[in-house]
C-alpha cells in the first residue's frame, strides 16, 4: 500500500499520544530502577551509593534463590499446563456443535475475572476444613489424601500452579482457535481425503500451520510467568514459611516491607534481565529452526525447477 508524506505524519501524529503514555509508564521507569539499584534508599533519607551491593546481597539471598526456583514451576506449569490446555480445548472447540458459543464463552472467562475473585474461589476449593477437594476425598473414602494444600510448604505451590493454569488457558485457547480458523479448510480437506486420521492432520497440516502462533504464545507464557503477582498474592502472600515466594513477591516485600527501595529496584532489574535472556533464547532459537527451513525449500527449488511454478510440498 502506497502513502504519501502527509498520511505518513497523520499516523505518526496518531501515535504520538500512545508512544508518550507507553515511555512514561513503561520504559522511563526501567532506567529509574536501573539508577536507583546502585544506592541504599527507605525513600525518605538521601540516596547513599553504594554500587553493586545490592546485587551482590540478592545473589547470596537464599530466599532469592527460593523464589527463582518457584518462578521456573510457574514457567513450567505455563509452558506444560496453559499452552497445550489451551491448543487441546481449541483443537476440539474448533467445529460445529450444539452449543459450541456457551463452551467457548466458559472457558473464556476466568481471563476477564480479576486475580482477587479467582484466589477466593481456589480458596475455597483448597481450603482444609471445608474445601471441595477434601469434602470429596472424604466423599470417596480417600481421606488420608486430605491436605492443608495452602498450608502445607511441601504442597502449596502445586496448588499455586494448578490455580493458575485454569486462570490463564482460557487465553491461549483463544489465540489457537483464531489461528486454527485462519487455516483454509481445503488443506485440511485434501489431507483428510488422501487418508491422513485426526492425529495426523493435527501433526502434520494445523501444527505446523500455526507455528508463529505457537511461538508467540511460549514467548508470552514465559513473560507472563516472570510477571505472576497478583494471584500469588492474594491467594497466600508468598507463605507459608516462604514456600511460595516468586521474584515479583520477594521484591515487594523487600521494597515495601523493609522499605529498601534501592535493594527492591535492583531486584526488578534482574526480574527484567532474566526475562529478556529467557525470551531472546527461544526468539533466536525459533528463526534459527525457520531459517533452516527456508534454506531447505530453496534448495529444492534450486535442484527442482519445475517446483517453482507448481509449489512445493
Amino acid at each position: 500500500m502506497h502513502y504519501n508524506k502527509k498520511s505518513k505524519w497523520l499516523i505518526l501524529f496518531g501515535l504520538l499520544p500512545g508512544t508518550i503514555i507507553y515511555l512514561i509508564v513503561a520504559v522511563i521507569p526501567i532506567f529509574i530502577s536501573g539508577y536507583l539499584s546502585f544506592f541504599e534508599w527507605n525513600g525518605l533519607s538521601p540516596l547513599k551509593y553504594i554500587g553493586f551491593e545490592n546485587y551482590k546481597d540478592i545473589f547470596t539471598d537464599s530466599l532469592f534463590w527460593n523464589s527463582v526456583k518457584n518462578n521456573i514451576f510457574i514457567i513450567i506449569s505455563g509452558l506444560l499446563g496453559t499452552i497445550p490446555l489451551g491448543l487441546g480445548t481449541a483443537l476440539l472447540l474448533n467445529r460445529k456443535l450444539k452449543g459450541i458459543k456457551f463452551f467457548r464463552m466458559a472457558l473464556f472467562l476466568p481471563i476477564v475475572i480479576s486475580a482477587v475473585i479467582i484466589s477466593l474461589i481456589w480458596g475455597f476449593v483448597f481450603n482444609s476444613e471445608y474445601g471441595l477437594i477434601n469434602n470429596f476425598l472424604d466423599l470417596i473414602g480417600l481421606s488420608s489424601l486430605k491436605q492443608n494444600w495452602l498450608g502445607d510448604p511441601s504442597v502449596s505451590m502445586i496448588s499455586i500452579c494448578i490455580t493458575y493454569i485454569w486462570a490463564n488457558f482460557g487465553f491461549y485457547f483463544i489465540i489457537f482457535l483464531a489461528a486454527i480458523q485462519t487455516i483454509p479448510k481445503e488443506i485440511i480437506e485434501a489431507a483428510q481425503i488422501d487418508g491422513a486420521n485426526a492425529w495426523e492432520r493435527i501433526w502434520n497440516v494445523i501444527l505446523p500451520s500455526i507455528k508463529e502462533t505457537l511461538i508467540v504464545a511460549v514467548i508470552f507464557s514465559i513473560s507472563n510467568s516472570f510477571r505472576a503477582f497478583d494471584l500469588i498474592f492474594a491467594m497466600t502472600g508468598g507463605g507459608p514459611a516462604n514456600s511460595t515466594d516468586v521474584m515479583t513477591i520477594y521484591m515487594y516485600q523487600k521494597t515495601f516491607l523493609n522499605m529498601n527501595f534501592g535493594y527492591g529496584s535492583a531486584v526488578s532489574i534482574i526480574i527484567l534481565l532474566f526475562s529478556l535472556i529467557v525470551i531472546v533464547s527461544i526468539q533466536a532459537l525459533a528463526n534459527k529452526e525457520i531459517k533452516f527451513k527456508s534454506k531447505k525449500v530453496r534448495k529444492l527449488r534450486f535442484l527442482n525447477p519445475a517446483s517453482s511454478s507448481k509449489g512445493v510440498n
